[in-house]
């Protein structure tokens, strides 16, 4: 039997205090902090809606950045598969990745599958509720198969891809989403408009 891995937490490491704190980076920013979170099916619109309004909020002078479920696999989580334990600890990575860039001054746009909504009220309570927005990109899963790039789905129904969202893993819906985005209905522009509409109501990234 392997010996139990060491606890890594240690009295003797101590967090650090910095000299410039987040406030002081939303006023040279001239913008608030936080994360836009997108949940929903695989190939239902996340990244597409999350890296266009990216390019808007850029554009507008308002420092964001996109968080996507497959380039976060390409380094951070390399290590990682789809269990429920890997899943757990991929979205527990990003929810402590997130909670630097938040308090770097960024405003975080975060497009992960994120199926269970434990795991997305475990980001939601990391974070915090005043910086979290939950954004959830609905879609079918017959449309999403239609739509697929990549043929995971066609993979995940031949039994080549196991636990695939939407085939043969299980996707909760999120039960008081922030904004729903139907992308059987709205296209990119009008989805990242409704997000950009929603965010000025609420003064989330309120310019100071």
């Amino acid at each position: 039997m392997a010996d139990k891995k060491p606890d890594m937490k240690s009295e003797h490491i101590v967090w650090h205090e910095t000299l410039v704190n987040r406030h002081d980076r939303h006023v040279l920013n001239k913008h608030r902090s936080g994360i836009i979170w997108f949940t929903g099916l695989p190939s239902s619109g996340k990244s597409t809606i999350a890296h266009h309004l990216e390019k808007e909020l850029f554009d507008r002078g308002i420092r964001s950045y996109v968080l996507d479920g497959d380039n976060i696999r390409h380094g951070i989580s390399a290590t990682l598969g789809f269990s429920r334990e890997d899943r757990k600890e991929n979205l527990r990575r990003i929810a402590e990745l997130s909670r630097l860039l938040i308090d770097a001054g960024l405003v975080v746009l975060a497009a992960f599958v994120s199926p269970y909504r434990e795991d997305r009220e475990f980001v939601r309570s990391r974070v915090g509720e005043d910086n979290f927005i939950e954004v959830y990109v609905k879609c079918s899963p017959e449309t999403c198969e239609k739509r697929d790039p990549k043929g995971h789905y066609a993979r995940a129904r031949a039994g080549i891809v196991k636990n695939y969202t939407g085939v043969s893993a299980p996707y909760e819906e999120p039960e008081a989403p922030t904004l729903t985005l139907d992308t059987e209905k709205l296209d990119v522009v009008t989805s990242v408009g409704n997000i950009l509409e929603l965010l000025e109501k609420q003064k989330f990234i309120l310019l100071v």
